[in-house]
């Protein structure tokens, strides 16, 4: 096993990814669109107490299979779920075949820039829509991670890969927006880095005062911003090569959801709304693969997102990123 050429989502070939980002005069958020080949097997597994989605009962493998051309991360809690119509006007024009659904899952971002009301519109869906491509995938405060926390601490969006020997790719995008750690409190590494592949993440342990003293760093802004919105929620879209029926493609939804559990503890809380879509493309590779690799993966996606994560300062109060919270020496 080894990473894909960019460690990304688009390293299942024909999947594409976009992203519109907003930040500034009082906004914090933002969308990421992922664009899926003509015959693609799409799925989708909700969990946690609070969802925010779109069209997912479109994906319910117990009804006939749906050409679904795109799906979309957002913020804006439930306000942002109309980046989808913007999205959908993108694949109308685009992707002739595709049925007028466009399953979505927003996080709560809402008020993180200084603006409750400041959340994505159609048009921040037509946009990222529109800048879907293969190749790298931007990380961090981009697309729906843009205005993400976890625990308090900066998150955002990340991305990850695998390929093996018998033809499966496996890859996975997540906006990190947890309420509950995704850090190991005695190593103040993030927790999916111990599922990281050789040379994927250079880091040690952070040393005991350090940790300590960037949990006081987090309290401190904690108490320090205008208001305390608890409410969070992971989404994320894990894709294979992998030929899947629609009961397979949601045991893959189902995996993505056991690496988001090794990866945050605890997970799946009342406050959140967890939710990640499956493709599967059906170019080469196997189920079984499929199905062993996902949870490993998308732990990877989520650490990549802790790390990528970048500080910010907005009317709201100060977000805290990882790289400034626990330095590596």
């Amino acid at each position: 096993m080894r990473a894909g050429p960019h460690n990304a989502l688009t390293d299942v070939p024909g999947v594409l990814l976009g992203h519109a980002t907003r930040i500034g005069g009082g906004a914090l958020t933002g969308t990421t669109a992922v664009l899926l080949p003509e015959g693609t097997v799409t799925a989708v597994d909700v969990r946690g107490g609070g969802p925010s989605t779109r069209d997912t009962l479109a994906l319910d493998p117990r009804e006939d299979r749906r050409a679904v051309a795109a799906l979309v991360l957002t913020g804006g809690s439930s306000y942002g779920l109309g980046t989808a119509h913007g999205v959908l006007d993108w694949v109308t024009r685009h992707r002739p075949w595709a049925d007028p659904v466009v399953p979505t899952a927003a996080l709560f971002d809402l008020g993180r820039g200084g603006d409750f009301t400041a959340h994505p519109r159609p048009e921040v869906g037509h946009e990222a829509a529109s800048a879907a491509a293969g190749g790298p995938v931007a990380q961090g405060n981009v697309g729906a991670g843009t205005g993400a926390l976890t625990a308090q601490m900066k998150g955002g969006l990340g991305t990850a890969s695998a390929t093996f020997p018998d033809g499966t790719t496996v890859a996975a995008v997540v906006g990190m927006n947890s309420h509950h750690p995704a850090v190991d409190p005695a190593t103040g590494l993030p927790l999916g880095v111990a599922f990281g592949l050789p040379g994927e993440f250079p880091l040690v342990p952070v040393a005991p005062e350090v940790i300590a003293a960037g949990r006081e760093r987090l309290r401190a802004t904690f108490e320090a911003r205008r208001f305390r919105a608890p409410l969070n929620t992971v989404i994320g879209v894990v894709a294979t090569t992998a030929p899947l029926t629609p009961g397979q493609a949601h045991r893959l939804a189902d995996a993505g959801h056991n690496g988001l559990s090794l990866a945050i503890r605890p997970s799946h809380g009342l406050a959140d709304g967890d939710t990640i879509f499956a493709a599967a493309t059906g170019s080469s590779g196997t189920a079984a693969t499929a199905l062993s690799a996902a949870p490993g993966v998308f732990a990877r996606a989520i650490a990549h997102a802790v790390l990528a994560a970048t500080s910010i300062t907005t009317d709201w109060g100060e977000l805290l990123a990882h790289r400034d919270l626990y330095p590596q020496p």
